[in-house]
């Protein structure tokens, strides 16, 4: 089998009908629905959603995204072989274990394909929340620096790299350039605080101020319970990235949801149990990827370098990875999709033409 036609690298031209361009991102592609087949399917597959509500096609690619490029391996392979599977069912499992728990829904109302979820529009938090359960990354790199406020959290002295902290840590970040709000740059992904959120709930589109502890409660309740499963593979959850939204359900309620991905390797770090227990380090996530990376280029400064950033998309481009690079990273997430899942993944063989009959006989979106 041609490992390259396993691959979803190009997912933003399929032929759904949409009643808006698509928006592409880093690894998802969204297919806004017109108004007509939004009103359809909700009708006809009985989402519990606002009759009026906007619906999208999200279809995951296998792409791989790291120090702002996207790479791709020798023979073809425009990405990782059942890297966009693996997440889309890593996110399922926790959506679901959230839901079971009474903590939140999320965007998803059907799942037609392993790389597709058919979503509702949610009207964003403009906020992007970290929760750190250990000292590591550019959390490390800044304390080692001296410094000890983190997003109006102060840090004891005396930590060492990869300790567990006391307690866990939120570090919120704006999502988007935010206007209007003293002391917070006009530029994305700055760090906030709890302070900016409550005198300036409206900047970061929370309905009211009480939804500020209710988002932090989802958070942390969040954390916990992906935390408590993983800890049953001997698996540590380090870090995540949450993200929320507001939708409104058929009751016509607005409410707080889980959006965009959540505990995957892309989103999080995740560590081995037994080795972190050793004193050694070993990636479960994307970091893996990462440190793959620096170890094969011969000058790995291009990549750490924020003065050298330029230099790498030529890097990138002009550098198809070795197969085993790209393999050794699947393995990685087909891996721990499994554990957490407790399920093989099936990789289609060709992933594009599977989804555009599933679209078309089942939904009637392809036009």
């Amino acid at each position: 089998m041609n490992l390259a036609n396993q691959v979803l690298a190009v997912n933003n031209d399929l032929p759904i009908r949409t009643g808006q361009p698509v928006h592409s991102g880093k690894v998802r592609s969204v297919y806004w629905l017109n108004e007509a087949d939004s009103r359809r399917l909700i009708a006809e597959r009985g989402y519990a959603v606002a009759p009026s509500a906007p619906l999208a096609v999200m279809v995951i690619s296998d792409r791989i995204s790291a120090f702002e490029c996207i790479w791709h391996g020798e023979g073809g392979m425009h990405g990782v072989p059942g890297k966009g599977a693996a997440l889309n069912a890593i996110s399922n499992h926790w959506f679901r274990l959230f839901r079971e728990q009474g903590l939140a829904d999320s965007h998803i109302l059907e799942i037609p394909h392993p790389l597709v979820w058919i979503v509702q529009k949610a009207r964003p938090v403009m906020i992007e929340a970290i929760a750190r359960q250990y000292i590591t990354g550019s959390m490390w790199r800044a304390y080692e620096r001296g410094e000890r406020d983190f997003c109006g959290f102060e840090l004891a002295d005396g930590l060492q790299r990869d300790q567990r902290l006391p307690e866990l840590l939120i570090t919120p970040s704006s999502k988007g350039v935010l206007r209007g709000i003293p002391g917070v740059p006009e530029v994305d992904d700055v760090n906030i605080t709890r302070r900016d959120m409550e005198n300036h709930p409206d900047a970061f589109c929370f309905s009211s101020i009480a939804d500020i502890a209710h988002y932090e409660s989802l958070l942390r309740d969040g954390f916990a319970v992906i935390s408590a499963e993983l800890e049953k593979l001997d698996q540590i959850f380090v870090d995540t990235k949450f993200e929320f939204g507001y939708v409104t359900g058929s009751d016509g309620q607005e409410k707080l949801i889980y959006m965009d991905e959540v505990g995957t390797p892309d989103s999080s770090r995740i560590w081995d149990g037994p080795s972190w227990r050793k004193g050694r380090v070993v990636e479960n996530s994307k970091e893996q990827f990462r440190q793959l990376l620096l170890d094969y280029f011969p000058d790995p400064d291009i990549l750490t370098n924020k003065a050298r950033m330029d230099e790498r998309p030529a890097l990138a481009r002009d550098h198809a990875l070795p197969a085993e690079i790209m393999m050794q990273t699947s393995a990685i997430y087909l891996d721990l999709a499994e554990k957490i899942t407790g399920a093989g993944l099936q990789l289609s063989e060709h992933p594009k033409a599977e989804i555009v009959q599933i679209l078309n006989d089942r939904y009637g979106l392809i036009r």
